[in-house]
């Protein structure tokens, strides 16, 4: 017996079987199995969550008016929003990476949306391997764009020499600042946005699972009242969060871009 579970037969409700690892939140088999690929939930819910923002957009923009109407408004809205993310931080040329720019932030914000959501209540950015995907895309964009710009050796030199660097430290300077630029930058997106996920996922399920255990007219009712009038709270900071982890992948990933474009 779990220790969550003994003291939940002490002083909370009945619990039929025993709690599952915590690794079982996010270890998810496989539902489909077509030898090379396989489908599980977690790509179920990218799909789900493709098609019903792709929908939304359609619906939208069908139509689309000189006068929006609320749907409309609403999405250019957040077209808006990253059109002057781009201005703001990488000038005139980042109009061109707008779309780009738009896709990362409106499939991540939906992938994170899937966390508190009835009936999912998973976010498929809690798998590495969507984060570090995305991570991977922004990485090949900033370092083709440097490379287009200054050339394969210039942009080398424009990651790894910062200019004005005294002699005696450049050699240590230069492989330090390549492994920051070129390596780490997309290891830091990916585990940003993951571990983000991954403790806000846990966070949300340990708040109703308090709730579901310890809500029942024993010794535990208040520590179930308390997680019950909590838990919108926990979920309003949660959907907050959810938003800010979209709009920082964007922001970065656009002042990756600008770095590149642009000589120190």
């Amino acid at each position: 017996m779990t220790p969550f579970l003994a003291v939940e037969v002490e002083y909370g409700g009945n619990f039929d079987g025993a709690l599952d690892d915590i690794n079982a939140l996010f270890d998810m088999p496989a539902i489909f199995d077509l030898g090379v690929f396989s489908i599980n939930r977690t790509v179920l819910i990218m799909w789900l969550a493709t098609a019903l923002v792709f929908a939304l957009f359609a619906a939208a923009f069908r139509d689309s008016k000189v006068v929006p109407g609320k749907l409309q408004s609403a999405c250019e809205l957040v077209i808006d929003f990253v059109r002057n993310i781009a201005l703001d931080i990488i000038g005139p040329k980042g109009v061109r990476f707008v779309p780009l720019l738009t896709t990362f932030f409106i499939f991540i914000f939906a992938m994170n949306l899937m966390k508190i959501t009835p009936g999912i209540m998973l976010p498929p950015t809690s798998r590495m391997a969507v984060t570090g995907f995305l991570a991977l895309t922004a990485w090949a964009v900033y370092v083709g764009v440097g490379i287009k710009n200054h050339g394969f050796f210039g942009y080398l030199k424009e990651v790894s020499v910062p200019p004005g660097t005294p002699l005696a430290i450049l050699p240590l300077l230069a492989i330090i600042e390549f492994v920051s630029n070129l390596i780490l930058r997309p290891f830091a997106l990916a585990i940003r946005l993951f571990a983000n996920m991954v403790a806000g996922h846990i966070l949300v399920v340990i708040t109703l699972v308090t709730v579901h255990v310890f809500l029942y007219p024993r010794p535990g009712l208040p520590v179930g009242i308390l997680a019950l009038g909590i838990s919108p709270l926990v979920f309003a900071f949660e959907l907050f969060i959810i938003g800010l982890q979209a709009y920082i992948f964007t922001l970065l990933t656009a002042v990756y871009i600008s770095s590149s474009l642009e000589s120190h």
